[in-house]
């Protein structure tokens, strides 16, 4: 094997869409409409949805915890509580430390990040668990 290159795992468009069905269905069943952002490892948008009734603005913010998720490789809330608001500020909201995003790993390795925004940050986070648990990825752990 070359060292110039390494193999990587990568979500297919049929994980993607079971993880986007899934969190609307946790959401529909909580009664919380959501906005859905699920990211690459580098945190490039494989999929996104806003439900009928969610915030508008939201699916800013699950988009931002999407790609921190991501970035870190740790739920979003992660991110120090002393540092969240200027890291917030130096990315231009692209990063956070609001509950409801959280990292897509199979057998540790990291293929991408998923973002819930528009229901309390204990809803947020449930909703993406949910997702994660539909294609049999590593749960996430608490921060």
């Amino acid at each position: 094997m070359s060292s110039f290159f390494e193999p990587s795992a990568q979500l297919t468009d049929k994980g993607v869409l079971a993880m986007l069905q899934a969190a609307i269905d946790m959401a529909s069943a909580m009664g919380q409409p959501q906005c859905i952002v699920v990211v690459d490892q580098s945190g490039v948008v494989l999929g996104s949805f806003r439900m009928q009734g969610s915030r508008f603005l939201s699916l800013k913010s699950a988009l931002a915890k999407a790609r921190t998720a991501a970035s870190i490789n740790a739920p979003s809330t992660a991110i120090p509580e002393h540092a969240r608001l200027l890291i917030s500020g130096a990315t231009q909201g692209e990063v956070t430390g609001l509950k409801g995003g959280l990292p897509i790993r199979f057998g540790g390795v990291l293929v991408g990040g998923i973002g819930i925004g528009s229901g309390s940050g204990d809803q947020d986070e449930e909703v993406a668990r949910a997702a994660l648990h539909a294609i049999g990825a590593d749960p996430a752990s608490s921060s």
